[in-house]
Parts: structure tokens; C-alpha cells; sequence
């Protein structure tokens, strides 16, 4: 319908000489002021040099289609709200049916290439679910601007060089001697030190425990009398790549899956760490001063300058993620979208600024930053894990409740506001629980349907005409949910456009809201045949919406539940 309403105002405008740019085009609050409306008046009003009343009746009257307006009304100062007829919606019902994704979607990226890069856990330890959080707003985010007409990359950045890593193999080399001296497995020297200084900052938990047992599975007692520095390049790389391993399943099993995966290391080998120094320094934006090498980041808005090169000769942490973003652009991506924790909110102003000195838009780096999640358990506070040792990760959530709800979940809040996940409200099989209430209104949709095949074979899904229906047989209550379902198409494109898949969320809530109340209020299949078939027809509407809505989530919809 909003795209229908938009088309007509840009031809009316063009009547009157006036390119329309963005129309604005609003749900209003108030359902009695109608099912759209727009300030365009007002806003063209200072250009015209009329007053935007003026403007508006102008626009009116210049709309004369009655078969798609019950009315047309001029608010205010010069609002114009819409109200759509039944016979149109009812028309714009059979649209929907019948086009299916072509009707839901708009091509508004037409092409245009982005990269998402999300996720990009340190390969020290499990995943939590502040990654778990960004994993589900990453892909869906993904899908969202795929069915937009982007063309998207999904990439995981792994942090495989660096102190990080260096300390995970530390902690695992420490408890492999400490699991062989403690007992007795040493035969190197007796008097050899009863056990191995942990780290200060090392990682604790089961799992660097179980990376000590699986190292010491692979390589004996090989390495018990030796230093750590000695062996440290052995210890790094294997506890990193088990860990990723884990990392990569876990995601796996998540159902969210990247196109590549890019390492930090890689980046330091090839030289693309100093090659993007050399880049700035030509392009006037890289100085030296104390014996360091700095960023001219406040030319862009940042608050300080950046060093690049420690006074020691050693690169900031900063400078590898110039380098990577540097590679990003040379990979000829339109739009960079970086999906960060909050925690790493600082870290935007001097990436925006890189961005722009290597003589791109600011805004072609959109940053999105996702809050931590809290878990609670019956409105309690769940604080510790025994494998991670100091939160809570993501595949004891996923293996609890199941992935689909850990997703839908993730999803239910804009991403950069603190999330609270009940445990049991996430088990709960009642309107408690979003992800539950939303799927099976789709599993309860289908039953209808085999209850309806079963009474009547010829009115299944697939062996009839389901637009062959006598709109005029709905209720008011049938004919607000079916301009619910004419919504999806505006909600679709803000939210891509937006770069906010949570809409999506609210959107599909809010939809089982109205379907769910509507099925205990009213039989579907009756005795009266053309308003059963009028009433199947709002159920495949409204499925075909869900199905689509939740395929963009990563969400399952649900044949049965």
C-alpha cells in the first residue's frame, strides 16, 4: 500500500513541476486519522512559497482514483492522511497471495555491494553471549539487505596475532605441566618445580583445562621441562586453532555462517600493516613525534591523534585495524558494516577517520554496536559458568533452549540496548514467551489448513485458487489484521534501509498478537463455504508474512509444534 500511496504522490508532484525527492509517508498513531500520512506539504511549503494547506488541497484534488481512497483528509497544519477503501486492500490482500516475496520485498540496494564483518571473537575462549547477540544481528542484518537487493559479504575478522592469543597459550602450557608434574608423569628432572606459574592475566575455566589435556594427548610429555618461550609457537597455534574450531561449530550449529573468514596474522605477514602506514604518511595524515608514529585523526573529528607505531618500533593495535579496513575498501565494497560490542564505542570516531582519509564518505563505515546480555532464571540473576569460568557462553544458552528462541531473542531489542533473557520465560509455551507466540501462530496456520483439506479436499492450500475469495465478507477485525499484513512491504524497506533487522522482531510480535485473539474469537472453517474460504485466505496471508519474516530472523517457521 505505502508504495501504491508513494508512486501516486511522485506522479502528482511531477504534475505540478515539483521533484519529489524522499516522500515521507507515516503509519499514524491514531487509527482514526487514517492508514497513511504524510507532511509533504509542509515540507514543500517554503520552496513553493504557499502554505502548506494550500499545497495539500492542490495534492488532493489531484488525486481522483476513488476506487483505492475511502477518503482523503487535510490535518492540522497540512498533514495528509489516507484512508485506504476495502475493495483496494482486499486487492492489495490477493497481491500479496499471489506475488509472495516479489510483493514483500523491495529492490532498494539494487546491487550495491557491503560487507558485514560480526562476530570476530578473540579465539581465547568460548563465545558469551554478547557474541552470540551480534552473531544473530549480523545475519539477520545479512539476509535483511541480501532480500534488499545488496550484494553482501558476511565476514569473521580473527584476532590470531597479538597479546591475546600469546596469553591463551600461556595459560594452556601452564596447566599441561602442572597435569603432568602433579602426577608424577615427568621423567625429565626430578627435581623439576611442583608446578608452573599461571599467568597473572591467563585465562581460567574448564576449557583451558581441556585444551591442556588434548595438548598433552597430542604431544606427551615432550615439552614438560621446557620454558614457555621455547615452545610458546607450538602451544599458540594449537590452542588457537581449537579454539576457533570450537568457535566455527558453535556458530555452526547457531545456524550463521560466513562467506570468509580473514586473518589478523595474514595481514601482518603480507606487510599490509605498514604498506596502509606508507598510504596515510602520502596521503599527509601520518606525522612523527617523540620517537612514535601518530594518526592525524582530529583532522576528521576525533579527539585526540592516534599512535600507530610505539617509540619501541611496535605496532598499536590500532594500526592492523587500519590495515584491515584499508584491504576492505581495495576488495571494492560500496558500504563497510562493522558489528561491534558497546564496549568498543570510542573506537568509532578513529575509524571513521581512517576511513575518510583514505578519501572515502564517512558514512560508507556504518558502525553498530551491541549491548551485553544478562540472563536471568526465574527473575534471577545467572552470573557464572563452570566452563567459561566468568560468563555464561552462548552454546549452554543455544543447548537450554535451542537456537531458534536464543536468536529470536537476541532480536527482540535494538542492538545497542542492554538485553535481559529469562530462561524460563524462554521455555515457557504461552504469549510469555515472543519466539514461541510468533512460531506458532505459523504451526497454528497450518493446522487450520490440514483441518480444512481434511473436511474439504479442494480447499488445501495447493488445489485451489486461494484468491478466488468474496472480500467483502470481512469483519473489521479481519480487515485490520489484513492491512497488518499490507504493512510488511514498509516495514521491510525501513528496516534495510534503517539497518535494523530488530524491526523485523517487533513487526512479527505484534502480528501473532493480533492473529492469535482473532483464531479464539472466530471459527475458520464453518459451515458457510465462501466465508471459509474469505478466512483461509487472511490465514495464508498472514503465514505467508510470518514465513517470510522469520526466514529473515534465521528463525524456523514451524509445520507443527
Amino acid at each position: 500500500m505505502e508504495r501504491r500511496l508513494r508512486d501516486m504522490l511522485v506522479d502528482v508532484l511531477s504534475g505540478l513541476g515539483i521533484s519529489a525527492g524522499n516522500i515521507e509517508i507515516e503509519v499514524p498513531k491514531d487509527a482514526s486519522h487514517g492508514d497513511f500520512s504524510t507532511p509533504v506539504a509542509m515540507v514543500l511549503s517554503k520552496q513553493l512559497k504557499k502554505s502548506p494547506k494550500m499545497i495539500a488541497e492542490d495534492i488532493k484534488n489531484r488525486i481522483s482514483d476513488s476506487n483505492i481512497f475511502d477518503s482523503i483528509e487535510i490535518a492540522g497544519p497540512g498533514f495528509i492522511n489516507f484512508r485506504f477503501s476495502k475493495k483496494f486492500i482486499v486487492s492489495q490482500m490477493k497481491e500479496l497471495m499471489s506475488g509472495g516475496d516479489r510483493f514483500l520485498t523491495e529492490n532498494i540496494g539494487r546491487g550495491k555491494r557491503i560487507q558485514i564483518e560480526f562476530v570476530s571473537a578473540n579465539p581465547t575462549g568460548p563465545m558469551h553471549l554478547g557474541h552470540g547477540r551480534g552473531a544473530a544481528v549480523g545475519a539477520a542484518l545479512a539476509n535483511l539487505l541480501s532480500a534488499a537487493g545488496y550484494s553482501v559479504e558476511k565476514e569473521f575478522y580473527i584476532n590470531d596475532a597479538g597479546r591475546q592469543v600469546k596469553m591463551l597459550g600461556h595459560s594452556v602450557f601452564a596447566k599441561y605441566v602442572d597435569e603432568l608434574v602433579n602426577k608424577g608423569h615427568s621423567p625429565y628432572d626430578p627435581s623439576w618445580k611442583t608446578g608452573y606459574p599461571f599467568p597473572e592475566d591467563g585465562y581460567r575455566g574448564d576449557y583451558v583445562e581441556e585444551l591442556a589435556k588434548e595438548f598433552k594427548d597430542e604431544y606427551g610429555e615432550r615439552f614438560v621441562a621446557r620454558e614457555f618461550d621455547e615452545v610458546s609457537e607450538t602451544v599458540i597455534d594449537f590452542a588457537y586453532r581449537k579454539m576457533l574450531d570450537l568457535i566455527k561449530k558453535d556458530l555452526a550449529d547457531f545456524g550463521v555462517h560466513f562467506d570468509t573468514w580473514q586473518s589478523e596474522k595474514e595481514i601482518h605477514e603480507q606487510n599490509e600493516v605498514q604498506q596502509a602506514i606508507d598510504d596515510l604518511r602520502g596521503r599527509g595524515f601520518i606525522y612523527d613525534n617523540d620517537g612514535a608514529v601518530w594518526f592525524k585523526s582530529t583532522e576528521f573529528g576525533d579527539d585526540k591523534d592516534r599512535v600507530v607505531v610505539k617509540n619501541d618500533g611496535d605496532y598499536t593495535y590500532f594500526a592492523p585495524d587500519i590495515a584491515y579496513h584499508r584491504k576492505k575498501i581495495l576488495r571494492g565494497f560500496d558500504e563497510l558494516i562493522d558489528i561491534w560490542g558497546a564496549d568498543h564505542h570510542g573506537y568509532v570516531p578513529r575509524m571513521q577517520a581512517v576511513i575518510q582519509a583514505l578519501g572515502h564518505p564517512k558514512d560508507s563505515l556504518k558502525v553498530i554496536l551491541v549491548q551485553m546480555v544478562s540472563l536471568l532464571k526465574a527473575g534471577r540473576p545467572v552470573q557464572m559458568s563452570k566452563r567459561a569460568g566468568e560468563f555464561i557462553t552462548l552454546r549452554e544458552v543455544m543447548d537450554d533452549i535451542g537456537p531458534d528462541t536464543t536468536k529470536f531473542l537476541f532480536l527482540t531489542r535494538r542492538s545497542d540496548s542492554h538485553l535481559e533473557v529469562d530462561i524460563e520465560v524462554a521455555k515457557a509455551q504461552s504469549s510469555e514467551n515472543p519466539v514461541y507466540y510468533v512460531q506458532y501462530a505459523h504451526a497454528r496456520i497450518n493446522s487450520i489448513f490440514a483441518k480444512a483439506t481434511e473436511n474439504s479436499p479442494q480447499s488445501s492450500a495447493g488445489s485451489r485458487d486461494l484468491t478466488d475469495f468474496n472480500g467483502e465478507l470481512f469483519n473489521d477485525e479481519e480487515v485490520k489484521i489484513i492491512k497488518k499484513m499490507l504493512l510488511y512491504p514498509m516495514v521491510f524497506k525501513n528496516a534495510a534501509l534503517a539497518r535494523e533487522p530488530h524491526r523485523i522482531t517487533f513487526y512479527l510480535q505484534e502480528v501473532a498478537g493480533m492473529f492469535h485473539p482473532y483464531y479464539h474469537r472466530h471459527k475458520v472453517v464453518t459451515e458457510d463455504t465462501e466465508l471459509t474460504k474469505a478466512r483461509l485466505a487472511l490465514c495464508y496471508a498472514v503465514k505467508t508474512v510470518l514465513r517470510h519474516g522469520l526466514g529473515i530472523l534465521g528463525v524456523t517457521a514451524p509445520e507443527k509444534m
